[in-house]
């Protein structure tokens, strides 16, 4: 019994360090798309924040001046985005992939060039990087059975982005659905002529919406190089933001359906984490590559077969044109 639950506990805490960069970008995603606007670029804005946040922490020793470098990059993106999609009318998703595009290649090109490792930063010790910390009261949870190795195992022993990650749930659910801003923005998203006719800018919106989308990658890109790992490496992000926006489809486009979406991706990958060696009957040895391949597979499953009809925001990658 204490074996089930040591196992059963550790692989929910894995799952729940695999679903905090999912959890940040999908809540970019949200705001992104309910204000109209489609963000394919979710992928290179961790990558490239994973990038700015391993190099600063490389550079500087300080973790938090690589978050706060990592967000103004990923927010830069945002507005290059913004600039393409919004202000010029372009394409959504061609620019959305092209950003992907570039900060794939930059990364690599930036990281040879800085620290000539072939793409990859330095190493980092454990005072450049966001480390689990210890929440008050588990000696004195310890002594009780369950319960003191949830609270210790699960609750417990995260770093602070980890927290942040949860947080920013919440914290969109209240923007969305119990503020102007939000009631703004999810009316930009519906029905921008009338948001225009009532007086209020349509673009400023979107912008606004864009820019916190930036901030959410950038603490996701942050999580991914100096918290989860200990350095970046090419292509570190490895799908998570294409993931991010399936979770957030999966959870028509609502915060916390989509969390508990991000939480099924993270505890498929950290099961596919577990089944490594282990021998099925005429089949043997799980191949590597079949279990790397796992989400990704059951993540297109899902949506096909049981995300059930998902209405996207009616101005959703349609460029607004003010009428004259």
């Amino acid at each position: 019994m204490e074996e089930i639950l040591t196992i059963t506990l550790s692989t929910l805490a894995a799952t729940i360090r695999v679903s905090t960069p999912l959890i940040l970008a999908a809540m970019a995603g949200i705001f992104s798309e309910r204000s109209g606007v489609i963000d394919i670029s979710l992928e290179g804005k961790l990558l490239a924040g994973a990038f700015i946040a391993a190099s600063t922490a490389a550079v500087t020793g300080s973790p938090w001046l690589a978050l706060a470098a990592a967000i103004a990059a990923t927010m830069s993106l945002s507005m290059l985005h913004g600039f393409a999609t919004i202000t010029h009318k372009g394409n959504q998703v061609v620019s959305g992939v092209a950003i992907n595009i570039i900060v794939s290649g930059l990364t690599v090109v930036l990281g040879i060039a800085w620290f000539h490792r072939a793409g990859q930063t330095p190493a980092l010790q454990n005072d450049a990087r966001f480390m689990p910390i210890e929440m008050p009261g588990v000696e004195l949870l310890s002594n009780i059975p369950i319960l003191g190795d949830v609270y210790a195992k699960l609750i417990s022993g995260h770093n602070i982005l980890v927290y942040m990650a949860f947080l920013s749930v919440f914290v969109t659910y209240w923007i969305l659905f119990k503020t102007r801003f939000g009631l703004r923005l999810r009316a930009v998203g519906e029905n921008p002529s009338a948001v225009d006719t009532a007086g209020i800018s349509v673009a400023f919106l979107r912008y606004r919406a864009v820019l916190i989308g930036g901030i959410l990658t950038g603490i996701g890109g942050t999580y991914i190089s100096i918290a989860q790992n200990a350095s970046f490496i090419r292509d570190m992000s490895a799908g998570q933001g294409y993931i991010a926006l399936a979770a957030m489809i999966f959870g028509k486009w609502k915060p916390v359906p989509a969390m508990f979406a991000c939480f099924l991706f993270g505890f498929l990958d950290a099961i596919s984490i577990r089944l490594q060696g282990v021998f099925l009957p005429l089949i043997g040895e799980v191949p590597v590559q079949l279990i790397q391949a796992t989400p990704y597979i059951l993540t297109v499953v899902l949506l096909a077969g049981f995300a059930g009809k998902a209405i996207a925001p009616k101005a959703i990658g349609v460029p607004y044109v003010k009428e004259r």
